[in-house]
């Protein structure tokens, strides 16, 4: 079996089994070099990849791509690529194309639409195509890794919907909402009923004291405070508000609204929901609804003919007329309480008519009262009237009202009637109502002065009858209402209620909402009709306000929005080259100090060397090397504050480490300044890079000491800390154990605004020229990578103090070990060879002049391919040197792994730049490889070299 066919789960059976003659790849044995080794790449690989070779773009994959495949999977196998993919074959052809161009193709998101488990499907992946090139620059195949990020796609599209769903029901909401936020109650969002409400003005960014001044002394600033300060909603009810209406001068207002705070996931309060709705109708409505209750209290008590009284669900009289006083003789007092069964006849109360009249009225909604009852004096009279149920505001029955009438003297019947009837018109007259009284006998209609305002008629202009008053409903509504009222008189029903347009005076229509009552004689036949109107023209135009708003409200939201959005693009954008611009300012700055003095020390040297006065060049020589070494420092410490540094982290003691340190921090801030340690006893150990630790606080000693010119005390103290959740959210840790180590000083001091800004690369309060102001954006990047974190602490004329959070390595620290003198670098033994694989030709070319100088036979080559043709090659082989970023498709580790699995004892020495985490696995290498950042001195190149052959 061929070794780049083990493993590779059940891709790797599925290819050891498949029948290659097939395919035009005949035997795998007879494999090109170049697929053995990408084959045997993919199928250790984790991630989706696959291979398509040959002009039939034969496929070859690993179990991560099969499950891409879905499906097609494992039908797929051996197959042309583009056949498998028929479906989206016009999406994938110049993408190929291109590959077997020879130009690489790499792409973030491309969406394509699938047919891989019987239906069409949108599906999203970021992926490299790598044209294989082979003998004479001929495209063989192509290499791809991919990965699939459709639920990413789709989820990050559902999360914007529901964000835009949830502004546009905030924006559309009948009520008014607005979200204010920090304790100066600054607005964030307002919808247009807000706006409305509260004079459109602009209050964007604005504190509520700044956009509503004529709040103040209201009491409305003082609640939101409360709100803010104590966590605590507030409800109110119609409280009353006057607003500065601009051109209409203040208004008053009632509002229903709640001020609810909104906290974060600590339970801090950082803003303040508000939502309501303007009361001001609904408290006109109710003060309307109480001075017509009251009005009917007074007719009713006014009414002395008719026995009214109402009873509960139990059938208990709860409330008494005089009415009902009048005519069963009992007092308020007496009866109520009692059951309504005391003023039914015996035979009545048998037969169950006082339940039977509720049951029917609360089935029907009403019931007609035709029974014989009894007085207080014992003597029975004949009582018709009606049976009503009474609700309360959910719809509920509460109770029902019993009217009745003593019919008795039925000679009266007439009298009575017509008495009534005077009595409810003038009642009716003395209102404010708009009434109207409709003899049906004398078909001729009467109305109050209510009426004349509403219509702009007057007596005097027109004595209408019911004709003339029909003929001017407005012709849509004409023939709804005529049938109504011809239903009322046929005794369908006694009350009637409707809405119409009726004709002013000036030809215009009002829109009135008309309710009315008939009356009938002893025989039932209706003979009046009395009723009264309101005028609903305001609300009507309220109402076609609203609904045009709601159509135009979304392209307003959707214009508000998009100015919105622009404006924090723009916004951003500024800010973000702002900060590219200081970035690259400062680093151009300090670099094109640092390249002056090599090139000029180099062309000094090229002089002085034409001028044979080769003396000086060693000067110059270390001119160059004092500047390069600054540089290196420069991108280290720019490193560190990207936190893309290598590290070498190991267990170690503070206390120790500060104790070592101690006579050089003396020497380096001088006699003026004096040094205390307040070492915590027990201290734990944290898993740092010592160096980097060491440099990190002799930085903070040079700052401090900086700040005191005219000395002070430096104190470097330790200790150990527990975080808690809400401590260590503070900090921007993790909750858990930590050590801190805390340098401080008695100097200048720094203001809030310094200390916002400390961290940012470059900045610095010390004079041009006077430090790079990397030093504590190094400490910042250097703690952050090993999993920590900084804060400054300082009061202006009273002293610094700068943390720094490590976190607790469980374990015992590595003793520190001792340092021996460099020795110089052995020379190679006889045949031993060195691959050597980096992009950069000048690093390439000073690497394998050095192993040739110590003996070694140097190889090169420019990428992972052409490094790779040696490895599968005869030559042999000691060591692997490879650079970490590569260009053509295959990075240094999988050009390690890749060569690996050829020649498993081959060692590996990575050269980088900075530590690719992600590829070097988060710095777990196998046995065999290491890392060496760059720059490195020749004679460390040389040492490791030799140390990694022998081992």
């Amino acid at each position: 079996m061929q070794s780049f066919l083990e493993g590779g789960g059940q891709l790797g059976l599925l290819l050891r089994n498949f029948d290659w003659e097939e395919t035009g790849l005949g035997s795998p044995a007879d494999w090109p070099t170049p697929l053995k080794t990408l084959v045997g790449v993919i199928l250790g690989s984790n991630q989706p990849m696959f291979v398509a070779w040959g002009s039939d773009q034969v496929l070859l994959y690993n179990d991560a791509y099969a499950t891409v495949l879905a499906n097609k999977h494992p039908h797929a196998l051996g197959r042309p690529f583009l056949e498998v993919w028929s479906e989206i074959r016009d999406d994938l052809i110049p993408i190929v194309d291109q590959a077997y161009s020879g130009l690489p193709v790499q792409m973030d998101d491309i969406m394509l639409m699938m047919n891989r488990r019987g239906y069409l499907e949108e599906t999203h992946f970021a992926f490299s195509y790598t044209p294989i090139i082979v003998k004479n620059g001929l495209v063989e195949g192509l290499f791809c890794a991919c990965n699939e990020i459709t639920e990413q796609v789709l989820a990050d599209r559902r999360r914007e919907a529901d964000s835009q769903r949830q502004r546009r029901m905030f924006e559309q909401a009948p009520g008014f909402i607005a979200i204010l936020q920090g304790p100066d109650h600054i607005f964030e969002f307002a919808n247009a009923t807000y706006r409305r409400l509260f004079g459109n003005r602009e209050f964007v960014c604005k504190s509520v004291r700044e956009a509503y001044p004529d709040l103040s002394g209201q009491g409305f600033f003082e609640l939101l405070d409360r709100v803010y300060q104590t966590g605590e909603r507030f409800v109110a009810d119609q409280i009353k508000v006057v607003l500065d209406q601009q051109d209409a001068g203040p208004r008053e207002h009632f509002l229903d609204f709640i001020y609810a705070p909104v906290c974060d996931d600590a339970g801090q309060v950082t803003g303040i929901f508000v939502e309501g709705h303007d009361a001001t109708e609904a408290r006109s409505a109710q003060a309307e609804l109480r001075k017509s209750e009251e009005r009917s209290r007074r007719i009713i008590e006014g009414v002395k003919d008719h026995s009214i009284f109402t009873v509960d669900v139990d059938n208990t009289i709860i409330d008494w007329t005089p009415g009902a006083e009048a005519i069963f003789g009992w007092q308020a007092g007496e009866i109520e309480g009692q059951v309504v069964d005391i003023l039914y006849t015996p035979e009545d109360q048998e037969q169950g008519i006082p339940a039977l009249e509720l049951q029917t009225a609360r089935a029907k909604g009403c019931a007609n009262d035709e029974r014989w009852h009894v007085r207080r004096d014992g003597t029975r009279f004949f009582a018709n009237g009606s049976v009503r149920p009474l609700h309360d505001a959910d719809g509920k029955i509460t109770g029902f009202i019993k009217i009745a009438r003593d019919e008795t003297e039925r000679r009266a019947a007439d009298a009575i009637l017509r008495e009534t009837e005077q009595r409810y018109r003038l009642a009716a007259k003395a209102t404010n109502d708009a009434i109207w009284d409709w003899d049906l006998g004398a078909n001729r209609v009467e109305w109050n002065e209510a009426v004349s305002v509403l219509f702009g008629y007057t007596a005097e202009q027109v004595t209408p009858t019911a004709d003339w008053w029909v003929a001017n409903i407005h012709p849509d509504d004409r023939v709804r209402v005529e049938r109504d009222i011809q239903q009322v008189i046929d005794g369908d029903r006694d009350q009637w209620t409707a809405e119409y347009r009726f004709r002013r005076s000036d030809g215009t229509f009002a829109d009135v909402f008309d309710r009315g009552h008939v009356f009938r004689d002893q025989n039932g036949e209706a003979v009046r009709m009395i009723g009264a109107m309101f005028d609903l023209t305001e609300r009507k135009r309220a109402e076609d306000e609203l609904r045009v708003l709601n159509e135009t409200l979304e392209t307003r939201v959707s214009e508000r929005t998009a100015e919105l959005v622009a404006a924090q693009d723009a916004l951003r954008q500024a800010q973000k080259m702002d900060a590219v611009g200081q970035l690259t300012g400062g680093l151009a700055h300090d670099f094109n100090n640092l390249l002056t003095g090599i090139s000029g020390s180099l062309e000094m040297m090229q002089i002085r060397i034409a001028q044979g006065r080769t003396s000086d060049v060693e000067r110059y020589v270390g001119a160059a090397q004092g500047a390069a070494k600054r540089a290196a420092a420069l991108t280290h410490r720019l490193l560190a504050f990207a936190r893309r540094q290598t590290l070498a982290p190991k267990p170690t003691n503070v206390n120790d480490l500060i104790s070592g340190m101690e006579d050089l921090i003396r020497r380096t801030v001088g006699p003026a300044i004096e040094l205390e340690t307040v070492n915590a006893a027990g201290l734990w150990s944290s898993l740092i890079d010592p160096s980097q630790l060491e440099n990190a606080i002799l930085n903070l000693c040079i700052n401090a000491r900086d700040a005191m010119p005219k000395g002070g005390i430096i104190t470097i103290e330790t200790c150990n800390r527990w975080m808690d959740k809400h401590t260590a959210e503070q900090r921007g840790l993790e909750p858990g154990h930590y050590i801190s180590l805390c340098v401080s000083d008695n100097g200048t001091g720094m203001s809030a605004d310094v200390i916002a800004k400390a961290f940012d690369p470059f900045f610095t309060t010390k004079p041009i020229g006077e430090g790079t102001g990397l030093g504590l954006s190094m400490i910042y990047g250097f703690a952050k990578q090993s999993g920590g974190s900084v804060s400054i602490y300082s009061e202006i004329d009273q002293g610094t103090m700068v943390c720094v959070y490590l976190p607790r390595h469980l374990g015992d620290a590595e003793a520190e070990a001792m340092e021996t003198d460099v020795e110089p670098a052995p020379r190679a033994e006889v045949g031993e060879t060195v691959l050597v694989i980096d992009d950069e030709p000048t690093v390439r070319m000073l690497v394998a002049e050095v192993l040739t100088d110590l003996g070694y036979t140097a190889i090169e080559a420019v990428d992972g391919a052409a490094g790779l043709k040696v490895v599968n090659s005869d030559l042999r082989l000691d060591l692997l040197v490879t650079d970490v970023g590569l260009p053509g498709g295959l990075n240094g580790r999988q050009v390690a792994d890749a060569a690996r699995a050829v020649r498993p004892d081959l060692k590996v020495l990575f050269i980088t730049g900075y530590a690719e985490n992600a590829v070097l696995s988060h710095g777990h290498l196998d046995p065999g490889m290491h890392v060496l950042t760059k720059p490195f001195a020749i004679d460390v190149l040389a040492t490791r070299i030799r140390e990694l052959i022998e081992r």
